[in-house]
């Protein structure tokens, strides 16, 4: 059984378990664990967000901002952004995920990407040839994932013989689909962590109608 320690993350992982979630920002740092690829640290946004990225959606429905950041300079990096109703609350957000990002991997630049979005970007399930990448989606439906033990990495990539990730035998059943909230802080192991070849996150962007937008922000190593 998985057990719930104090400092707010799943330990004791059954077989097959590549996921560790809680609501703590110290969970973040299981992402070190041998056997983790993927960290979730769920939390909830406040008003003032989602004010700001529906108008941003409204006002900017193709907006795409690329930046190499300073950690220690972020705010000022960022206060360009759009001046829209919450704008502060998001950029003090978008602070602390640089913040936390960059102490946690101990990086001098942050690379982040910040998009609206009215399609799936990566509608196919997939894993990152890079270190680890951090998704925060603040509107829309969150990032898709499968356990490792519900997935078939033969059937990724040209081992899908041409068939949707549903048909090739990619995973057993729909149910296996896991799937991250609004607001949570996602981290990803890539194929290009050391000791991680063959292991790494197994991942896609969610479906989204004609109707959704979706605002995310990713992060990687600059």
């Amino acid at each position: 059984m998985e057990r719930v320690e104090d400092n707010g993350y799943l330990t004791d992982y059954p077989n097959g378990t590549n996921a560790v979630i809680g609501d703590s920002p110290e969970t973040m740092t299981a992402i070190y664990e041998e056997q983790i690829n993927l960290v979730v640290v769920q939390r909830s946004l406040p008003d003032e967000i989602a004010h700001y990225c529906q108008e941003l959606v409204d006002t900017k429905p193709n907006f795409n901002l690329r930046l190499a950041i300073n950690p220690e300079q972020a705010a000022e990096s960022l206060t360009s952004l759009p001046n829209l109703t919450g704008h502060a609350a998001f950029v003090d957000d978008l602070v602390l995920l640089v913040d936390m990002y960059s102490c946690l991997f101990d990086l001098d630049e942050v690379g982040l990407r910040l998009q609206v979005l009215d399609r799936a970007m990566c509608p196919r399930f997939h894993i990152d040839r890079l270190g680890c990448r951090l998704v925060t989606t603040y509107q829309g439906p969150g990032t898709e994932w499968l356990r490792n033990g519900d997935v078939d990495r033969r059937k990724l990539g040209a081992g899908n013989m041409g068939l949707s990730d549903a048909e090739s035998g990619l995973y057993s059943d729909v149910t296996d689909i896991q799937q991250v909230n609004k607001g949570d802080i996602v981290l990803l192991k890539g194929e290009g962590w050391y000791g991680n070849e063959g292991l790494g996150a197994v991942h896609r962007s969610p479906f989204i109608t004609p109707a959704e937008k979706r605002v995310v922000v990713t992060m990687d190593f600059a």
